[in-house]
């Protein structure tokens, strides 16, 4: 889609050479002769630029920039000014403008500021729709008795340095917690890393936490920095604990006591300030019973348990859930969420989420793709055969 410019200049033969000139490269050009038309188009229109002369009858630029300011921040305003205004012009680039260019402009300049503006606010953009995800990522959604008080719970240890585990059937949202707990955590501002312990073969899992040194085994060809490095300072995940090796257990555990590593192949102790938060699907008493797992990693680990309830087990927070998910898929989608009918939400109500919260939102993505205007009970039993009659 061309990036859209709007020019504002009472001199007519201005506005239409840049007009000519930016719309030969690329771009989409509007234009207003004065201040008022050109902030009534900021206002209706969304702009990657706005380029705008400051000397102009009704309205001069320094108005429209006050104005936009408020209006639209993260839009660029470059201000076009003739000599005698250059004063006016860096007032205008301290109160907010992007830059600014002598009349007459120069045109490759001009090209090249356009260029940084429109770049620096796609920029701007991105950042601000990433965190908004990334905050949208930690956010629990859900008020039954069980979320609230796992909600409690984060915000008491959240602030601490105690370890976490964190418990619950597949599906069920133990990342979201963890991700919660370290987004408010003195560490937030450090990276959370993670490590699907189940996901990676148990003759690497010591590689991957530890990292290695160039030549310790045969496709070792280059130094690698493991995962507590990586979360120096920040919260190391471990997912899946459960299915670690009892060679990596017994590292990971030293790790806990000393916060000090060593990579494979290497003899150099290396200090850690990491802070781990552990998650299983399994019983770990259990598999300490079983002898799977070390009675004394456990306890290391164990400082809080969460326990993440399955979906079966909190029904009443299903319509939230689905109108988070809603809005959120639709979203990605750029389009507008769908109704739901209320047979079609008591139908989700009585579904059996085997896959818990993660079957649910892929329910919802299949409901927004495959229905029509309103999700109606009928759409709910096709997509979702196992429903309960």
């Amino acid at each position: 889609m061309p990036q859209s410019i709007l020019v504002i200049d009472d001199e007519k033969a201005i506005r239409k050479t840049l007009s000519e000139i930016l719309s030969f490269e690329g771009f989409t050009v509007d234009e207003a002769a004065d201040g008022v038309e050109g902030l009534k188009k900021i206002k209706e229109n969304n702009y990657d630029c706005v380029i705008c002369d400051i000397k102009m009858p009704k309205m001069d630029g320094i108005e429209v920039l006050d104005h936009m300011q408020a209006e639209k921040p993260d839009v660029p305003f470059i201000i076009i000014s003739g000599h005698g205004n250059i004063d006016t012009a860096v007032e205008a680039v301290k109160k907010g403008a992007y830059d600014y260019i002598s009349k007459p402009p120069d045109l490759n300049r001009l090209l090249i500021t356009i260029r940084n503006a429109v770049d620096k606010k796609s920029l701007v953009t991105e950042t601000k729709q990433l965190r908004r995800r990334i905050s949208r990522g930690s956010e629990m959604i859900g008020e039954s008795e069980g979320i609230q008080k796992i909600k409690d719970t984060i915000a008491k240890v959240a602030p601490t340095e105690a370890r976490v585990l964190i418990t619950g059937d597949n599906g069920v949202g133990k990342e979201l917690v963890a991700r919660r707990i370290h987004d408010l955590s003195q560490r937030a501002n450090a990276q959370m890393v993670e490590v699907n312990c189940a996901a990676i073969p148990s003759e690497l899992i010591e590689s991957e936490l530890f990292g290695h040194e160039k030549g310790s085994f045969t496709s070792a060809i280059k130094q690698r920095i493991g995962k507590f490095e990586q979360a120096n300072g920040g919260t190391l995940f471990l997912d899946e604990i459960g299915d670690m090796s009892h060679d990596a257990q017994a590292k990971v555990l030293r790790a806990l006591q000393e916060g000090k590593i060593t990579r494979v192949g290497g003899e150099k102790e290396i200090k850690v300030d990491v802070r781990v938060i552990a998650a299983t699907n399994k019983d770990l008493m259990q598999e300490v019973e079983e002898k799977k797992f070390r009675m004394d990693l456990y306890h290391r680990l164990s400082v809080i348990v969460i326990h993440v309830p399955a979906l079966n087990n909190r029904r009443d927070d299903i319509p939230l859930l689905t109108e988070h998910f809603m809005k959120e898929i639709s979203a990605e989608y750029n389009q507008s969420a769908k109704p739901i009918e209320k047979g079609a939400m008591d139908a989700l109500k009585q579904y059996n989420w085997t896959g818990n919260i993660r079957e649910l939102r892929n329910v919802v993505e299949r409901l927004i793709i495959l229905s029509d205007k309103t999700i109606t009970k009928k759409d709910v039993e096709m997509y979702t055969p196992q429903i309960r009659g």
